[in-house]
């Protein structure tokens, strides 16, 4: 897939969700003071004034491009996402939303309510022309580097259209964020013959294949985690499902291997050597270090941040941001859903 080259922003300004997540607002703020130390960007904190300011306070932010713009109401976990970002009008994370929307700020990160956000991404910042549905899509990693999950829970039933976009949509991402010439692209199935799985997946398959991208065919969920496809496609039930057994079974293993090391004396003295290789291998396996999930298919980068992001997964949140809007990538999501994924006869 042809996409144009990139030029690079002299200056950004990121609107950010201070009160979304479970460490909010303490570790976010540290989190954004760090980043606009460290990154030429101007960071809106969105969220009660007066917390924000004490925490700001508490940080010592000295020069850095840190300001707040108040909001009294807080969307929790446990409200129900469509109603909340419909009467919490004056929540940080609509807010949030609304000023990306209004061209106030180049991108939005948010630590908060996954569904709310998905809702607000897509009825206040609105989906790029021609997409059907906006879609989650984590980095996650596998035996050969890092993989793109794409839908991981926006859209729990999907049609053919929708799986086509976000291929088209995922093979963008990686080429244009994580610098890849020709991600492979992979659809979740339960076997790789030509007649397995269900209608929706036969005729998805049989729409990649007519795409200019690097589709490989179908891929069962045990070759996922060992590296086979860069883009990973899938309904948002199936994603979620792959997400969660995912992280659980790195848990269960990092947990097995603890036991296995401190077992005995000699055990030990092997953990002491293998030191160095198994803090690389819990680096790569830690979302802290990805930052967090863009929702594909809205007219700004919007950043899903893990809810229990510490200062450090927020950092990394704000650079996700800044680099999404380096790389031009809504303009090339634009250009290529355009002219390979807006098919209105098929699959609507």
């Amino acid at each position: 897939m042809k996409i144009r080259r990139i030029e690079r922003y002299d200056k950004m300004r990121i609107i950010v969700d201070a009160m979304g997540g479970d460490n909010a607002p303490h570790e976010i703020v540290k989190g954004c003071v760090d980043a606009a130390a460290a990154f030429d960007v101007e960071l809106v904190l969105v969220g009660r004034q007066a917390e924000l300011e004490k925490e700001l306070n508490a940080c010592g932010k000295g020069d850095v491009r840190i300001t707040i713009h108040n909001a009294d109401e807080v969307i929790s976990g446990e409200d129900d996402p469509i109603s909340a970002i419909r009467s919490k009008k004056n929540s940080s994370m609509r807010i949030g939303l609304s000023l990306t929307a209004e061209g106030k700020g180049d991108a939005f990160v948010s630590a908060g309510n996954t569904g709310a956000l998905i809702s607000g991404a897509t009825l206040v910042v609105k989906r790029i022309p021609g997409i059907r549905r906006a879609a989650l899509a984590p980095v996650m990693p596998s035996a050969k580097g890092n993989f793109l999950m794409i839908d991981a829970g926006a859209n729990a039933e999907c049609t053919p259209a929708f799986l086509k976009q976000f291929a088209i949509m995922g093979s963008v991402y990686m080429q244009r964020f994580m610098d890849m010439d020709s991600p492979r692209v992979g659809l979740i199935n339960i076997g790789t013959e030509e007649d397995k799985g269900t209608e929706l997946i036969r005729e998805t398959h049989a729409q990649l294949k007519e795409l200019p991208i690097n589709y490989t065919g179908y891929i069962e969920a045990r070759e996922v985690p060992l590296g086979g496809a860069d883009v990973v496609v899938c309904d948002g039930f199936t994603g979620n499902v792959m997400l969660k057994f995912m992280e659980g079974m790195a848990g269960a293993f990092s947990s097995m291997l603890k036991g296995v090391f401190y077992k005995n004396t000699l055990t030990k003295l092997s953990a002491l050597m293998v030191k160095g290789g198994l803090a690389d291998m819990k680096k790569s396996m830690d979302y802290k270090e990805h930052g967090g999930a863009p929702v594909l298919g809205v007219k700004a980068p919007v950043i899903k941040a893990h809810g229990s992001s510490d200062a450090k997964a927020f950092f990394n949140a704000v650079r996700q941001a800044k680099r999404l809007v380096e790389c031009r990538l809504i303009e090339n999501i634009t250009d290529g859903i355009a002219q390979y994924g807006c098919d209105e006869k098929k699959n609507v």
